[in-house]
């Protein structure tokens, strides 16, 4: 059987080593001295392993050398690795440029630049907008000055500004570029971006080697940039997460050139400077800032003036002494008289040369079919997810619907959507205040509404009179029903002289168990009521089942006179219950007092009621119309502006009881009523300035609380200025029931010619 050299016993082992050519080498008695000295790192007590021996014997005899010997061979090793860590730190011959007439021509054109090294970044076509921001960063790259340009949120400013610090730099038109932006961690991820381009454009690889290759050559080891040379010269590279120092190559334009990073309020903005190797200290001759403000900042008067300050302190101060820095500033004005719309205003900060540019220049003339649009688009979102009815809209009407409009970037549009017009509309209709401001460069001016009332005050102002009973004044009454998907909520209000008004009843259908309950917690629906029907039957069967016992209800007054609900407005805003609504209105027994209404959101950017031209057989009272009966539902319906009247509500609420146009709720009972108090007060309003003029703009409160009553005490306000009820202090109210009376003598007179 053959011996295993990994376990032999100590007899074998010593026989196998003394049977080589030297003769006896070992013996027993110091195999076993040998054994208790390694222990078990040569065997397992009982067999030794011959090559693990071998390897302690050699450890041994090397412990043994004198210290000469050592030394020797220490020595012999720090020299192979400094010889290996030399070959390392050389990156070598430099590569040719490989298109030399391409590299010239973009160092000369900095769109040209943009389109040859970075297309997949500017992948659409450039807007007349985009040429001026061109031309501007190269005024200030190549001649030096000032310049601010505000620009649509997306248009490309922030890639734009961060192309543009390589092109200075690449070309050595700047010694030191600084990219500043809002924030310290804002900026430093700006220059990431830059960082990441030059470790991996194969383009400017190809073109600028000079550069890009000793950068490659780091393979994003940051500890090799202090040692990495060229030609035996170190290349002094640095890469750090807020600055950057291209390698310093004999030829090279842009040897040495800085791009670092700062965030506008950071301590490092002042005293930047560097030193190059042959004794000059440089610092920034060129200044990219994108975006310095945060909508926090925006919002503060304090931060915007402070960072203004830093502006014209610490940033433009930063070229030393005696010296100018040029730079160019692309913003977005998001509150009036923010830092950016300080900026651009040339008669308080000329030095910066400001322009404002547009997504939209002129809007569309047809203010209906966009009306329209913006309905269809609402119900698609709610009922489908998408727009998809809404540009099915748009592309049949589309010619009508473009007429007029003027769009600064024609190839702007999602992929849902057909034309720049189209996409900056659906930005207004989405939010007309943020549109405005981040996309045209021309916010609206809101405060937040003085004097917001409060659900307890409410609550607690009560008019004594029992749910259903009248006061003696009361001349008309409205009813108002919000669509819901799982009830229908409707409010009752009797109105007298003056608009003095008083909710006679309120409640859903169908009715809830609970006093005080959410929408989303509402246990009895429109479904239970109708099981085997879908929504709309459902609807239509909450619609005839509700209107049939609120206008068959008889109200009496004080004074004993017996009151029918004179008009009953129906919410046709709602998904899918538009036509629905139309046709319940349209075929119900009682459609001489029912009418669809749609609420319009008509705010300080918007076009007045007071503004559009009357149609033939359209009618028009106080900030609400009636148009003409078009189209295949045959049937009228109402517009409101719903701003306006919640505005007009929130006033009656209030005045003060016993007062002229006081709006008051019936019974004594304050906790009866905090459910419809929570709804009373469930917005906010902003006093909104835009293009002229001043409009309280209505909002949901954070949280979107219920506000469905809300919704209904403005619709039965809008009715009952259809029915004539007016406040003198207003003045104009209905055209329709101001008419001049004509005495029929005074017609009769006429007709025999003698008027």
């Amino acid at each position: 059987m053959p011996l295993d050299p990994r376990r032999l016993r100590p007899t074998e082992l010593t026989q196998l080593i003394n049977s080589s050519s030297f003769g006896e080498v070992t013996s027993d008695r110091q195999l076993r001295r040998h054994r208790r000295r390694a222990g078990r790192t040569i065997g397992d007590g009982d067999t030794v392993d011959l090559f693990r021996y071998a390897a302690w014997l050699t450890k041994q005899h090397c412990e043994s050398l004198d210290d000469s010997d050592c030394s020797g061979a220490r020595e012999a090793k720090l020299k192979w690795s400094r010889q290996q860590t030399r070959l390392r730190q050389e990156i070598g011959d430099i590569p040719a440029v490989v298109n030399p007439e391409r590299k010239e021509a973009a160092c000369d054109d900095f769109r040209k630049f943009c389109e040859t090294y970075f297309s997949e970044l500017f992948y659409l076509p450039w807007s007349k907008d985009h040429y001026n921001v061109i031309e501007k960063i190269e005024r200030a790259v190549c001649s030096g000055g000032l310049f601010a340009v505000a620009m649509p949120r997306g248009s490309g400013k922030t890639a734009l500004c961060q192309v543009a610090c390589i092109w200075a730099a690449l070309t050595g038109r700047t010694q030191f570029v600084t990219l500043i932006a809002a924030s310290a961690e804002r900026a430093e991820d700006l220059l990431e971006n830059i960082k990441v381009w030059l470790e991996t454009n194969e383009l400017l690889l190809e073109d600028f080697p000079e550069v890009v290759y000793p950068i490659r050559a780091l393979e994003r080891i940051v500890h090799r940039q202090k040692g990495q040379k060229y030609h035996d010269e170190p290349t002094r590279v640095e890469w750090l997460t807020d600055k950057i120092v291209l390698p310093y190559i004999k030829g090279s334009v842009a040897s040495g050139v800085v791009i670092s990073c700062s965030g506008l309020k950071g301590s490092d903005i002042r005293g930047q400077n560097h030193a190059r190797p042959d004794g000059k200290v440089v610092r920034p001759d060129l200044v990219m800032i994108d975006d310095p403000q945060t909508t926090e900042s925006a919002w503060s008067p304090s931060q915007s003036k402070r960072r203004e300050a830093i502006l014209a302190g610490d940033v433009l101060g930063m070229a030393g002494p005696g010296m100018m820095i040029a730079g160019l500033m692309a913003c977005t004005v998001i509150r009036p008289g923010d830092m950016a719309d300080s900026i651009l205003d040339r008669e308080t900060h000329p030095d910066w040369q400001g322009q404002r540019t547009k997504m939209v220049y002129s809007f569309p003339n047809n203010k209906k079919l966009w009306e329209q649009y913006g309905d269809i688009r609402s119900d698609s979102i709610r009922n489908h997810g998408d727009i998809s009815a809404a540009t099915e809209f748009y592309i049949a009407n589309r010619a009508a619907m473009d007429e007029g409009a003027e769009v600064a970037w024609p190839q702007r549009f999602n992929r849902n959507e057909v034309s720049a017009v189209q996409n900056a509309m659906n930005l207004r209709f989405r939010d007309e205040a943020a549109f405005f401001a981040e996309y045209q460069n021309e916010p609206v001016i809101e405060t937040l509404g003085e004097e917001m009332l409060t659900p307890e005050f409410i609550a607690n102002k009560t008019n004594g009179y029992e749910r259903g009973a009248l006061a003696i004044g009361v001349n008309h009454l409205t009813a108002f029903i919000d669509i819901q998907q799982k009830v229908l909520y409707w409010l009752v209000c009797g109105w007298a002289d003056g608009f003095t008004g008083y909710v006679v009843d309120y409640g859903t259908w169908p009715k809830q168990v609970r006093e005080y309950f959410k929408l989303n917690e509402v246990r009895i629906t429109l479904q239970m009521e109708m099981p085997g029907a879908g929504l709309e039957g459902q609807i239509y069967h909450g619609l005839d089942q509700l209107t049939g016992e609120l206008l068959a209800q008889k109200y009496f007054r004080d004074d004993g006179a017996q009151l029918y609900i004179d008009k009953c407005l129906i919410d046709a805003n709602w998904g899918q219950s538009t036509e629905v609504v139309y046709q319940f209105c349209r075929q119900s027994e009682l459609s001489a007092r029912l009418l669809p209404s749609h609420g319009r959101y008509v705010g300080a950017s918007s076009t007045p009621f007071s503004e559009y031209r009357r149609q033939p057989g359209e009618i028009a009272g106080l900030h609400w119309r009636m148009p003409s009966i078009q189209g295949k539902r045959k049937i009228r319906h109402l517009l409101v502006d719903i701003n306006y009247w919640k505005s007009f509500v929130h006033t009656r609420l209030g005045v003060a009881m016993g007062d002229r146009g006081c709006l008051s709720l019936f019974g004594r009972s304050a906790e009866k009523h905090r459910l419809i108090a929570d709804h009373l007060t469930g917005e906010f309003k902003t006093r909104t300035l835009a293009r002229g003029q001043t409009v309280d703009e209505w909002k949901i409160k954070a949280g979107s609380p219920d506000n469905h009553w809300f919704d209904c005490l403005v619709g039965c306000a809008a009715a009952a200025s259809m029915l004539g009820v007016s406040l003198k202090a207003v003045g104009g109210n209905n055209e329709r029931f101001q008419r001049k009376r004509i005495r029929l003598s005074d017609i009769q007179k006429q007709k025999r010619g003698w008027v």
